[in-house]
This record gives C-alpha cells, sequence and structure tokens, in this order.
C-alpha cells in the first residue's frame, strides 16, 4: 500500500507579517497532484490542520476546498487532531464525511478503532491517536499520573490489543501528534510540556508498522518506521535550513517500509544574515538572498540610524531585524539589577538606552527625558497636594 504522509499544515498563520493561505492553497493543489502522479493509495495527515482553535474564515474554506479535492480523487484520507487544533471542531460532522472517505479522528476514545483499508495484500489497519492533552485524557486512559508518555503507553497499549484480535498479517499504520524522543525541533512549535518533560520515547510505538508523526516542523526519521513528515512551509526563521517535504511510503506485503521524500513548493526562500549593516549592504556574497525573506542580525556595537529602510533597499523583503552587538571582551558581567543599585532615575534612563542602543542618549535626546522627568514629577506633586 502507498501511503503519503504529511501534517502540520496551520492553515491560517502567517509568516511574521506575511499572509500564508497564497500558499497554503498552492500546497493544498500540490498534494491533490502528489496523489494523483504517484497512485497513492491513502493520505495521512498527522494534526495540525489549523494553526489555532478558532481558525479565521479564510482557513476553513481552504480546509472546505481541501477536503472536497480530497475527496474527489477516490482516495482515503485520515487526519487527526494537533495541540493547535480544535479537536471539537474540526470532528464536526465526522460520521458524515466518513462516508466521502474522508476520516477525522479527533476522540481519545476511538484510538483503538482503526480505518481499516484493503490492498492485494490484505488488510491495513490506520489507527488515529490525535494530541492527547495528559490533564484532559487521564481519566479516560485511567493513568495515575497524568504525562505524556503514560497517556500515549496507554492509547497504544488499545492499538495493539486491537491489533491482536484481527486476522493474522494485518498491518498496521498509526498516527500521532507528539514530541517524540530524538526529534529536532524548531521555534515555530507551541511548547506542550508538562511537569518539566515534553518528549515521549519512540519504543511507545513498538509493535506497529509504521507511525506517521506530526507536531515537529523538520521533516525527520527517529527509526525506519517513526517519522516526522514536518510542515509543508516554514514557519519560523529557525527553519531556514528545513527542506520541506512530504514522505511517499510504501508499505510491502510483510510490513517493510521503504520511504521517499517528496518536495513542497517553496514560496520564497528564507535566509539568516548576519554582521554590521554595511557589511551586509556591500557584501557581494550575499546577493543570493536578495529575493529571499531575511532576518538581519546586526552586530554594530551602536545600532545603526533607520536600519530596516536601509536593509530593505537591497534586501525588499526583510521580515526580522534582532540586534546582538558585539562587545568587548572586558566588558563587565553584572546584573540589571546591580547597576540599578543607587543610581538616579535620570541615570538608570541614561543606562537604558545604552543597553538597548549600545549608545547612550545623545543632547538633544537628553532634553526629551528632562523634559518627560519634570512632568512625571509636577504630574506626582498635583496628585500629593489633592489627597
Amino acid at each position: 500500500m502507498r501511503i503519503l504522509h504529511t501534517s502540520d499544515w496551520h492553515l491560517g498563520r502567517a509568516f511574521h507579517r506575511v499572509n500564508m493561505l497564497g500558499a497554503q492553497s498552492e500546497f493544498i493543489g500540490h498534494l491533490v497532484a502528489t496523489v494523483r502522479e504517484h497512485a497513492v493509495d491513502a493520505v495521512v495527515v498527522a494534526g495540525d490542520v489549523y494553526d489555532r482553535a478558532v481558525p479565521p474564515l479564510a482557513a476553513v474554506e481552504l480546509f472546505d476546498d481541501a477536503l472536497h479535492r480530497l475527496a474527489g480523487l477516490g482516495v482515503p484520507t485520515l487526519m487527526i487532531s494537533g495541540n493547535h487544533d480544535s479537536a471539537r471542531r474540526l470532528g464536526v460532522g465526522a460520521g458524515l464525511i466518513d462516508r466521502a472517505g474522508i476520516h477525522l479522528r479527533t476522540e481519545p476514545s476511538a484510538c483503538g478503532t482503526p480505518v481499516v483499508l484493503a490492498d492485494a495484500f490484505g488488510d491495513v489497519a490506520f489507527y488515529g491517536l490525535p494530541y492527547l492533552e495528559p490533564a484532559l485524557v487521564k481519566d479516560e486512559f485511567a493513568v495515575e499520573r497524568a504525562g505524556h508518555e503514560a497517556v500515549l503507553a496507554a492509547a497504544m497499549d488499545r492499538v495493539r490489543a486491537d491489533l491482536a484480535g484481527r486476522p493474522p498479517g494485518t498491518r498496521s499504520v498509526v498516527l500521532a501528534h507528539a514530541f517524540v524522543t530524538g526529534g529536532e525541533p524548531s521555534d515555530s512549535e507551541r511548547d506542550i510540556t508538562v511537569g518539566g518533560v515534553a518528549a515521549v520515547p519512540a519504543g511507545v510505538f513498538d509493535g506497529v508498522d509504521y507511525v506517521a508523526l506530526g507536531h515537529l516542523h523538520g521533516c525527520q526519521t527517529l527509526t525506519g518506521r517513526v517519522r516526522y513528515s514536518g510542515s509543508p512551509l516554514a514557519y519560523s526563521f529557525s527553519e531556514a535550513d528545513h527542506r520541506k517535504s512530504m514522505w511517499l511510503v510504501d508499505l510491502g506485503a510483510d510490513g517493510t517500509v521503504t520511504a521517499e521524500r517528496l518536495d513542497c513548493p517553496v514560496p520564497r526562500p528564507l535566509a539568516r544574515i548576519r554582521g554590521t549593516l554595511d557589511d551586509l549592504l556591500a557584501d557581494p556574497a550575499l546577493t543570493a538572498h536578495e529575493d529571499a525573506w531575511v532576518e538581519a542580525t546586526l552586530t554594530d556595537p551602536v545600532r545603526p540610524a533607520d536600519p530596516i529602510a536601509r536593509l530593505t533597499d537591497r534586501f525588499p523583503h526583510t521580515l526580522s531585524l534582532v540586534f546582538d552587538p558585539d562587545r568587548a571582551p572586558d566588558d563587565p558581567d553584572v546584573s540589571y539589577a546591580r547597576r540599578l543599585a543607587g543610581r538616579t532615575d535620570r541615570q538608570i534612563a541614561e543606562d537604558f538606552v545604552a543597553h538597548v542602543r549600545g549608545a547612550g542618549p545623545d543632547e538633544r535626546e537628553m532634553a526629551v527625558l528632562d523634559e518627560a522627568f519634570d512632568a512625571v514629577r509636577a504630574d506626582g506633586a498635583v496628585h500629593e497636594v489633592a489627597r
């Protein structure tokens, strides 16, 4: 059986201030074309279909379009809810949608009830494990301690119990949305730590033929049978080096797994550049990034004037500016609280400007600060008299 594994669409999410709905729509078109081109037998979407529990209308319309196009292919599609989704909202109408070959699995209680598909070699049981928030599902799974490993282990016990009662040779696929040990996170995943622990061991999923994971945005292989597809689009500059793709998985008659990465369309490349402003504007090696979405880290010891305006002259798609000045090795490493001790309000304000910008206020700025302090003192005096 040939399976296309994807996840983390995050419909409705923006990239910094850039609306990504156009790129997300292009991805849906690419997904549909891939299913046709590669004669896919089943599509699995491992959670975070939406970016938030109450998605914007345009995202809902795009999801509706995706469902119609996938149903029109006549290829079964299985989806689970992720930690960004509202399981209740995503699962509305699941029973009716099942009839169109779109199987939404958002209820923790249904973890042990598979969608069974068949190929020339027999049955393949697909089990959907939506994101399991430990505090909310611990009673469902009768675990004493609300933790990710405990609830996922209990859910997998149900999967293995159901699988054991099926005909010999039944192959199995699990969809899960979780942070599995060994996975490499990025800045754009929402923290799911509970009790100081976010990750669960891959061994939790022992006993099934393939595990289609969602949550982490980088495509990665934890074992030959346990993989993240990653998000089809980048949602943070920490993903600048990611190769966005989907897994095309062939599940053999004996449960053997072979997988191929299929690239997703890239709306615009990402680039992280670092240096002084003058160097960034002059460096010929950066020409390749002039059409990219750019995060620029400036190392100037003093924050330069109008950095964004100057950067966008060369890099018109600059979206993020970070100021990380190179400091002298002998800079005193003292806490902000210690620097404030015994200092006047005026001195504190001067220090703050210097801390943020790399240089203290000039005469004009000092005049503005003095005027502000005078106004505050005058206002305080008025209130004291009124009391």
